[in-house]
C-alpha cells in the first residue's frame, strides 16, 4: 500500500517558481503515467522517438555489423555502440526511392524523413516528416510537441541543381512548404523545457524552486530522494553549461543530447530531432586532425579522416543512449521506451550514392521492438527495402496507424 503522503503526488507534479516550471522524472512514489508499476510487468510508460542526422554519408569500409546480441561484431565506425549491442539494430540496404536520381545534396535530403517528391525552384515543396506525424499524434500528451535542434545554422538560396538549400538545412518538416525552425542555441532549447521566462530568466531555475524541492523530498521514498537529487544535479550541470554558446562542436553536440535526454526523462516531449551536421556541412574538426570541412572531407569518404568524422557523429547516438539508459523507469530505463534513429542522406560522399543508407536504431520502444540485431535488406528487392516502410513500422508501434507513408504501403518485414 502506498503511504498516505505519497498518494498526494501526481505524475504531473512540477516544481514551480517565479517564471519557471520544472517537470519531474519518473519516481516510484508517483503514479507512473496513469497507473502503478506492477512487478514483472511493463509500466504504462510513454514511447519516445528521436532522429539524429549527419549529412554527406559515411566511410563505407568501416560501417558494418555482424551477428546478434552479445556476440554482435561492430565495425570501427560503429564501435562507440559496443556497450549497447543488446539494445540496437543496425539496418543495411534501406533506401529512399523518391530521392534516387533526382540530383545531389538537397534532392537527397529534403524528403529523407517523408519519402515524398520535392520541388525545384524558389518555392519549396516537401512533405510532413515522420517525426512531426508522431509529434502531432502525441501533442496533447506533453507540454511540447517536439524538439527540433541543430548544431549548425541553416543555409539560404538555391543549390546549383535548382533545389532550395532549405532541403539541405532541415530534416523536420511540418507541412509541404514549411520546415520546422531549428534551434541552434542550447540555452534557448534548455529554457523551453522549463518554461523559463521573465526578468529572472538569466538566474538559476533551481534556486527558484528550492523550497518546493525540499518539500517534495519529504513525501517520497528514500530511493526517490536519491533519484530526485541526481536529476536536479543533472539539471544544474546542463544549465551551467548552457550559460555560453559552445564554441567546440563536441560540447555543442553533447549539450543538445543532454537537453533531449532531459526532455524525454520528464515527458516534456516525446519527439526530437537533432541535425548534427547538415547536408553540405561546413563544420570543421580540428580535434579529429582533419583539415577539410565536413563536405570537402566527404569527397574522400574512404579516408581515415572521414572515418573519424563518421565515428564522431555516431558517438553522439551512443552518448544519448548512455544518458537515457542511466535513467530508471519502472524496472527498465528511459532508453527501453525509446526509439533513437541515426541516419545519413547518402552512403558514399565522393559519388553522392544514396542507393542504400546507413541506419541505426537504439532502444526497444516499450518492448515492441526486438533489438540486438544486424538486419540486411540489400538484396530483398526494392519494394522490400524502403526507408518509409521502416517509418510505418515505427509509427505503428507508437500508435500512429497509417495505410501509407511516402512511397510505402507496408511495414518493414522482419523488424
Amino acid at each position: 500500500m502506498v503511504p498516505e503522503p505519497q498518494r498526494r503526488i501526481s505524475r504531473r507534479t512540477v516544481l514551480r517558481g517565479v517564471g519557471v516550471a520544472i517537470a519531474l522524472p519518473w519516481l516510484e512514489s508517483m503514479p507512473a503515467w496513469g497507473g502503478p508499476v506492477v512487478r514483472g510487468m511493463p509500466g504504462p510508460f510513454p514511447k519516445r522517438f528521436a532522429v539524429l542526422f549527419m549529412g554527406n554519408g559515411i566511410n563505407g569500409n568501416h560501417w558494418w555489423a555482424k551477428g546478434s546480441g552479445a556476440e554482435m561484431r561492430l565495425s570501427k565506425s560503429l564501435a562507440p555502440l559496443e556497450p549497447f549491442k543488446k539494445k540496437i539494430n543496425v539496418l543495411n540496404g534501406l533506401f529512399n526511392q523518391a530521392a534516387v536520381g533526382m540530383g545531389i545534396h538537397p534532392a537527397q535530403t529534403g524528403n529523407l524523413l517523408s519519402g515524398v517528391p520535392i520541388g525545384k525552384g524558389a518555392i519549396v515543396r516537401a512533405g510532413i516528416t515522420l517525426d512531426q506525424v508522431i509529434a502531432n499524434h502525441a501533442a496533447q500528451e506533453t507540454p511540447q510537441a517536439s524538439l527540433v535542434l541543430a548544431c549548425e545554422r541553416p543555409m539560404t538560396g538555391n543549390h546549383e541543381t535548382n533545389f532550395s538549400m532549405a532541403y539541405s538545412s532541415h530534416i523536420s518538416w511540418q507541412r509541404a512548404a514549411s520546415p520546422v525552425p531549428t534551434e541552434v542555441r542550447p540555452a534557448r532549447a534548455f529554457d523551453s523545457l522549463f518554461d523559463n521566462r521573465g526578468t529572472l530568466r538569466c538566474g538559476s531555475i533551481l534556486d527558484r524552486v528550492s523550497e518546493q524541492a525540499e518539500s517534495l523530498t519529504r513525501h517520497v521514498s528514500s530511493t526517490d530522494k536519491h533519484r530526485l537529487d541526481e536529476y536536479l544535479t543533472g539539471v544544474r550541470e546542463v544549465e551551467r553549461r548552457t550559460d555560453r554558446m559552445p564554441e567546440d562542436l563536441r560540447d555543442h553536440a553533447r549539450l543538445m543530447c543532454d537537453i533531449i535526454a532531459l526532455a524525454f526523462q520528464t515527458d516534456t516531449t516525446r519527439v526530437a530531432s537533432l541535425l548534427l551536421a547538415r547536408d553540405l556541412s561546413s563544420l570543421r574538426y580540428p580535434f579529429l586532425a582533419v583539415r577539410e570541412d565536413h563536405h570537402a572531407a566527404s569527397h574522400d569518404d574512404l579516408s581515415d579522416g572521414y572515418e573519424r568524422i563518421s565515428r564522431f557523429h555516431l558517438s553522439q547516438l551512443a552518448y544519448l543512449a548512455e544518458k537515457l539508459d542511466a535513467m530508471p523507469e519502472g524496472e527498465g530505463t528511459v532508453l527501453d521506451n525509446c526509439c533513437l534513429l541515426w541516419l545519413s542522406n547518402m552512403w558514399a560522399g565522393w559519388k553522392h550514392d544514396n542507393m542504400k543508407l546507413p541506419v541505426v536504431l537504439a532502444g526497444g520502444l516499450g518492448g515492441t521492438l526486438q533489438t540486438g540485431r544486424a538486419l540486411d535488406y540489400l538484396y530483398a528487392g526494392d519494394d522490400n527495402r524502403k526507408l518509409c516502410s521502416l517509418y510505418l513500422s515505427i509509427m505503428d508501434r507508437m500508435g500512429v496507424k497509417l495505410d501509407r507513408f511516402g512511397d510505402a504501403e507496408t511495414s518493414l518485414a522482419g523488424l
